[in-house]
């Protein structure tokens, strides 16, 4: 897009996401014992075998177990016997590029807001994180210019967005079920604490590093779970930002636990 003379800003937040999935987890379908202290998620009747180990590698055997091995169909995969890997699967539906709205005026300042979703799905009895990556820092930046990354007042997020008349700034904050316990807030405007999702509540800032926005400690097989992305810059009206496009790319990575 091609600015104007009044100095309009466009911002375009790119969004990737990356899905670990090579695992190995505990994902159990047949019976698994357990206590309040401990689950085993697979047994077997058989004689024999024994787990050994040196420094680089671990083996560990089994005897006596008949019908064993991988059988699968059209719409099933069977892995039969105690020593078969059990496998789980996580699956992403991406997060699509946002363009902000509206544009901001170079000179008078303004508000511009942004949002995009994704969407978790695993069978992974241990749940998954995910985590947010900024690609530069500042994280919106033009070829002349840049907003500078939202800095919190405190160790948590800033409950209500807050930007000087001096300053530019860029930030995001996470929304759904399954968020990192630092957006969460006690409804009466502190982040960090509680278990409330106020929505466009909870203003952070973008890093290189990588930041958690969800945890899940279960699965959420088949529906998954919706994360929306918000993001907001804004100008001060006494801060002079550089006409130009401004974008910010940033990558989600899902792992399981």
């Amino acid at each position: 897009m091609t600015t104007n003379p009044q100095n309009i800003k466009y911002a375009a937040v790119c969004c990737a996401c990356i899905a670990m999935v090579s695992i190995l987890a505990q994902d159990a379908y047949g019976q698994a014992m357990s206590s309040s202290n401990y689950k085993i998620q697979s047994d077997s009747v058989n004689f024999g075998g024994v787990r050994s180990g040196s420094a680089s590698f671990i083996t560990e055997d089994t005897l006596g177990e008949v019908a064993t091995g991988l059988s699968s169909s059209t719409n099933y995969v069977m892995k039969a016997g105690y020593q078969q890997m059990q496998e789980s699967v996580i699956a992403v539906v991406p997060a699509g590029d946002v363009t902000m709205s509206p544009n901001i005026g170079g000179v008078t300042g303004g508000t511009s807001n942004g949002s995009t979703n994704f969407r978790v799905t695993t069978d992974n009895s241990a749940g998954y994180t995910a985590t947010i990556t900024a690609s530069s820092s500042p994280a919106l930046v033009s070829s002349l210019d840049s907003f500078a990354d939202y800095v919190p007042s405190g160790a948590v997020p800033d409950f209500t967005f807050v930007n000087a008349a001096t300053n530019s700034s860029f930030a995001f904050t996470p929304e759904g079920t399954d968020i990192a316990q630092r957006y969460k807030d006690n409804g009466s405007g502190t982040c960090g604490a509680g278990s409330g999702d106020v929505t466009l509540a909870c203003w952070d800032g973008l890093s290189t590093s990588p930041i958690t926005i969800d945890t899940r400690t279960s699965a959420n097989h088949p529906s998954g779970i919706l994360t929306t992305l918000n993001f907001r810059a804004a100008s001060g009206s006494s801060h002079i930002q550089v006409d130009g496009i401004y974008t910010a790319t940033t990558t989600i990575t899902v792992i399981p636990l």
